[in-house]
């Protein structure tokens, strides 16, 4: 299951929280975070924990669920990503664990849309996602993101911040022009 395999790879000595690091080390602190795509809740959580106001949305019940029963102080929204709208707004949105590979073919513009209308002024949209021969490519998405009113701010390989030198997971910043 998901969660077991994150206890998992903490118990072996990795970091389970390298996307909250990333986030933190990014907004400094403190701020609203909409983890988008949120599964079952991890970033978020973490986020939560270390004092971010945080909503998630995903489109899938058990994920949703498993989401609840760890955090029901949490705001949860059982919604589509490609359409959903909160009337709120958020210094950061975070999409972790290659959510842009689990949308439905062709919402990818669409889900890149609805996040940026998510984006406070000067906010930033996070996502890492592997790059897969005949998948949705940086190019796509750097297309998707202009479209939808941002332009990119930094790339790294890893959520560590590992430099940006091509291969095959990408972590981008996109903010709005």
């Amino acid at each position: 299951d998901y969660d077991a395999r994150w206890e998992r790879l903490e118990a072996e000595g990795h970091n389970p929280h390298g996307e909250a690091d990333f986030v933190d080390s990014l907004l400094g602190g403190s701020g609203r975070v909409l983890d988008a795509g949120c599964g079952t809740g991890r970033v978020a959580v973490e986020l939560a924990r270390r004092g971010y106001d945080v909503a998630g949305v995903d489109i899938d019940d058990e994920m949703i669920s498993g989401a609840r029963a760890k955090a029901p102080e949490l705001a949860w929204h059982q919604l589509d990503l490609a359409a959903f709208d909160l009337g709120e707004r958020f210094d950061a949105v975070v999409m972790a664990g290659n959510v842009l590979l689990f949308t439905g073919p062709g919402t990818e513009a669409a889900v890149v849309g609805r996040c940026a209308a998510h984006l406070s002024p000067g906010g930033a949209l996070v996502a890492g996602f592997q790059l897969r021969a005949g998948g949705y490519t940086l190019d796509r998405y750097d297309t998707d993101c202009a479209a939808a009113g941002l332009a990119l701010a930094e790339r790294y390989s890893t959520w560590e911040r590992g430099p940006w030198a091509g291969g095959d997971y990408a972590v981008s910043v996109h903010r709005p022009i």
